[in-house]
């Protein structure tokens, strides 16, 4: 089949030292904290030097409320001693859709660098029909890419204090498939946890959920996220991003795994969690310290882990002491 290339290039200055920017490209298992339109990303092979990765990304699409979730697989190759990464990407849903390019940072003084980004899209002809509007997307998808980098990047000097990662566990004397069920239909969970007060679910693919949900917010009133979750279910693991977050998380993606062994199975409910820095004050009182409002979120999100952890508890051995 032939095919037709668009290329797309351009560059732009960040306030953050080149061996920060760099880490930030090749540690892409942590982009769905950083960079807004990525849902997961799953390392499937690494030598230290190449990597697979398997990722996904909401894109907003006319129709599709809280964006169309599309899905890749990415090859790799990093060079940290000259600050590059080389990448080749293809669509699962479009084979013969395939993007190509390379990431380079170049120092500029000790906390400045240069981020360029040069990529290829190959298309086949079909696809390829209004030149003139792909060159623009190619071009404006290089740039947005670009801005989000940078946008992460220069919060470095923040970062420890911002991001926060920890996990709430629960060990359940019953089937694991009882309990998967119980986290996969979310949308019964209005009727059963007290902080839920709404959900509507679309699945436009198996395991691709989008949930819009209404919660009890941390100070009171209701608090309405989005979120995209990834189901599973012959691992035992449902991830998910929120792609709409409370005011005060910049981000917000976790993941619910199970555990099982001969008895029963362990449930972990993990959160990684970026602040809003301009946020805190608004939120949470002018005085308010990073240490102050990460113990707060903490607390907040372990409150609604306790609440479902329990629940699953509940009706996973409910149900086989019903059966026995």
């Amino acid at each position: 089949m032939s095919s037709r290339v668009h290329a797309g290039e351009d560059a732009v200055e960040v306030a953050a030292p080149a061996g920060v920017v760099y880490g930030l490209l090749a540690d892409a298992v942590r982009w769905p904290v950083f960079l807004p339109s990525y849902v997961h990303v799953e390392r499937l092979d690494f030598d230290g030097t190449q990597e697979r990765l398997l990722v996904w990304e909401v894109a907003d699409e006319a129709g599709a409320p809280g964006g169309h979730v599309r899905s890749w697989h990415t090859r790799r190759v990093l060079r940290p001693q000259d600050r590059t990464v080389v990448f080749e990407q293809e669509d699962q849903a479009r084979p013969g859709l395939v993007t190509s390019g390379v990431w380079t940072v170049r120092p500029a003084g000790e906390t400045r660098c240069v981020l360029a980004l040069r990529q290829e899209r190959v298309l086949p002809v079909l696809l390829a029909a209004d030149d003139s509007r792909l060159r623009a997307d190619a071009d404006a998808d290089v740039r947005s890419r670009l801005g989000l980098l940078r946008g992460a990047a220069e919060q470095w000097e923040e970062l420890d204090e911002l991001l926060l990662s920890f996990e709430d566990r629960i060990r359940v004397e019953g089937p694991a498939e009882l309990v998967y069920d119980f986290l996969y239909r979310i949308e019964g969970w209005e009727e059963r946890l007290p902080h839920v007060e709404g959900t509507r679910v679309r699945e436009d693919a198996p395991g691709v959920q989008v949930v819009l949900a209404d919660t009890c917010g941390a100070q009171g009133g209701t608090v309405t996220t989005r979120a995209v979750r990834l189901c599973f279910p012959h691992a035992g693991r449902i991830v998910y991003k929120e792609t709409l977050t409370p005011r005060l998380l910049a981000a917000h993606s976790g993941e619910w795994s199970l555990l099982p062994d001969a008895s029963g199975v362990t449930v972990v409910s993990a959160h990684r969690v970026m602040l809003r820095q301009d946020a805190v004050a608004r939120e949470l009182g002018e005085n308010t310290s990073l240490l102050e409002a990460r113990r707060h979120v903490h607390g907040w999100l372990s409150r609604a882990d306790r609440q479902a952890l329990d629940l699953a508890k509940w009706h996973a051995e409910s149900t086989v002491r019903r059966l026995r």
